[in-house]
């Protein structure tokens, strides 16, 4: 079978195999409605310039409404013998509404046609994704109220360093969601830049009108070069940066959750409903989906990979190489939505060991810190606060004792200015609510921030 879009200069049919390995449909069928979007839109403006009649236009936008629902009804299927979802929709207009569908591909091409209604789909992804991050951070900032005054040990190297508030690590991970989110608010930007009208990559000689189109259609701006137009897959690119990232972050906060479970640790517990058990180990618990969020991060990495090596090497303007990116940007776009689906729901159940938390936060000499401030408050350079504590930490572990069971006279012998007072400063429950800095770990700032945040998110539309 010829294709009748392209087959006018061809003698022969395409070969069965390169039809099935160079079809598309398979994946770009996603598009569909977003190519009935711009075909409708396109047919309107070609009206507005009086390049076809009203009348045409009517029955073009009819047309495409009418395959729009056989689509959606399962009435109308689409054939790879039409390479693509664009031509399948343009042949299956044809049908419906005589020649008069082939006038649909005035003053554009597929190049521009293709890169549109990506746009289109991608900007409607980053909407999802965006409120998926919402999710998170509801969650995240609910939780952190929660847990505000929930003394947790603090890590630098993987090793105890300072005591803090579960409540102000959970913020930790907000920020960084935060900062995803504009990321995304900015990719979201560069997508909406509209391309159609710059045809195959010369531009148009029709009079047509495209700041009409781009307005129809919601773009905020279209496209200065045709060359650029038709061969830019920066936004895609950017799309698959801002997934690795978030999906980056999530790993990160997988990570600390499969940590804080293990047995030995047993600092969190996550709901078993998160959880799946061994198929011989009849007591495991195993924390399932937040080593399968980890694991999923790879992908959005090589997709990122994938998208840059594809493109690295393709002159101006379009090649068919760039095909293959819708495949690689969706298949990551489905994993951050499947990981962003369950993470706000895991947090939320989230149950933390206050008493084993508690002890773990006053080992290793976590308030040493504590005592260097003191002695800095008193007057001593923070240097030398430094090197004072450094001794009464090694004359403590000499003694294989805390801190806060040093009598004062072994404080004394390294610094006179100790007084009893030394013993509030130190105490990791008090320690703690003296952290007051904005951004630090006390329960005061974990509480205002996070009905900040809630307060933000519902300023927002969020509900």
């Amino acid at each position: 079978m010829k294709n009748a879009t392209w087959s006018g200069r061809f003698k022969k049919s395409l070969d069965k195999e390169v039809l099935e390995f160079s079809e598309s449909v398979s994946v770009d069928h996603l598009l569909f409605d977003s190519d009935i979007k711009v075909c409708m839109a396109h047919a309107q403006m070609l009206c507005e310039c009086k390049i076809i009649t009203k009348s045409e236009s009517n029955k073009i936008c009819k047309g495409l409404q009418t395959i729009q629902k056989k689509y959606n009804d399962g009435k109308l299927s689409l054939s790879i013998n039409l390479e693509d979802v664009h031509m399948n929709i343009e042949q299956a207009l044809t049908k419906e509404v005589g020649d008069l569908g082939k006038k649909i591909h005035m003053g554009r091409s597929r190049n521009d046609l293709v890169s549109t209604d990506l746009r289109l789909y991608l900007r409607d992804c980053v909407d999802l994704i965006l409120k998926k991050i919402k999710d998170t951070r509801y969650a995240i900032a609910i939780t952190a109220l929660d847990n505000s005054n929930v003394v947790f040990p603090g890590y630098t190297h993987m090793q105890l360093a300072q005591p803090i508030t579960f409540g102000h690590h959970l913020l930790a991970w907000h920020e960084m969601l935060q900062r995803d989110e504009q990321r995304l608010d900015s990719v979201r930007e560069v997508i909406n830049v509209m391309p159609l009208g710059s045809a195959a990559l010369s531009g148009t000689p029709y009079p047509i009108d495209r700041k009409s189109v781009a307005k129809k259609l919601g773009f905020k701006t279209i496209s200065a070069n045709s060359m650029d137009a038709v061969s830019d897959r920066d936004f895609v690119c950017d799309f698959a940066y801002s997934c690795s990232m978030v999906m980056m972050h999530l790993s990160r906060i997988s990570e600390e959750l499969i940590y804080w479970m293990n047995t030995h640790i047993k600092l969190v517990d996550i709901d078993e409903a998160f959880c799946t058990g061994s198929s011989i180990m009849p007591q495991k618990k195993n924390p399932d989906v937040p080593e399968l969020i980890r694991g999923k991060c790879g992908s959005a990495i090589g997709a990122l990979t994938s998208l840059l090596v594809l493109m690295k090497g393709l002159p101006l303007t379009y090649n068919r190489d760039m095909q293959e990116d819708k495949g690689i940007i969706i298949e990551s776009i489905s994993e951050v939505l499947s990981c962003l689906n369950l993470m706000p729901r895991l947090i939320l159940t989230l149950t933390v060991n206050q008493k084993r938390a508690l002890s773990f936060s006053k080992q290793g000499y976590s308030n040493a810190t504590d005592l260097a401030d003191y002695l800095t408050m008193k007057g001593t350079p923070f240097r030398d606060s430094h090197e004072i504590v450094g001794k009464i930490v090694r004359h403590a572990e000499l003694k294989n004792t805390a801190l806060d069971d040093l009598p004062l006279k072994d404080f004394n012998k390294f610094s006179k200015i100790i007084g009893d007072d030394v013993y509030s400063a130190i105490n990791i429950e008090k320690s703690i609510h003296k952290k007051i800095a904005s951004g630090s770990t006390s329960p005061l700032n974990v509480k205002k921030s996070a009905k900040k945040i809630l307060a933000s998110l519902e300023k927002n539309g969020y509900k």
